[in-house]
């Protein structure tokens, strides 16, 4: 039996099974990722593509699939190459743990993103240091009580 099929020889996931296939989702959220980390909202995005913004939103969740063509053009407008979509996939051979994959959805919420985002906006990478140590104090303080 193939991860595709169920014990009865049905599709589990796919066309026609309401679920989106694993992989269409990731590459949903890769995209949305990094539209967030650019501080861009899926109008701009889809204006860029000549899109809907209803359809980034598909795109987004993996309910469409995204084709390669348009991916390309996904991957030019979002400035990253066709191979983000697909880094840490998770196909066999890859070995990620719990914790690790625990960490990369925490990396892919709104919040994360975000705080990244706006991290990486503070030019002076001495105040980004000093700001990185408070998180750490407030952080390591709320994990002692």
């Amino acid at each position: 039996m193939s991860k595709l099929t169920d014990e009865g020889g049905g599709a589990r996931y796919g066309r026609g099974t309401g679920v989106p296939d694993p992989v269409d989702v990731h590459v949903g959220a890769r995209i949305r990722t990094r539209r967030l980390l650019l501080g861009m909202n899926q109008e701009t995005l889809a204006n860029a593509l000549g899109l809907t913004f209803q359809q980034v939103q598909k795109y987004e969740g993996g309910s469409n699939r995204v084709s390669a063509s348009r991916l390309a053009e996904m991957a030019e407008v979002l400035g990253v190459p066709v191979a983000y979509f697909f880094n840490d996939l998770g196909l066999a051979g890859d070995s990620a743990t719990d914790a690790e994959t625990e960490a990369r959805e925490m990396l892919q919420r709104p919040e994360a993103i975000e705080l990244i985002r706006w991290y990486y906006a503070i030019a002076d990478s001495e105040v980004r240091q000093q700001f990185l140590e408070m998180v750490k104090t407030v952080a390591q303080s709320q994990q002692r009580r």
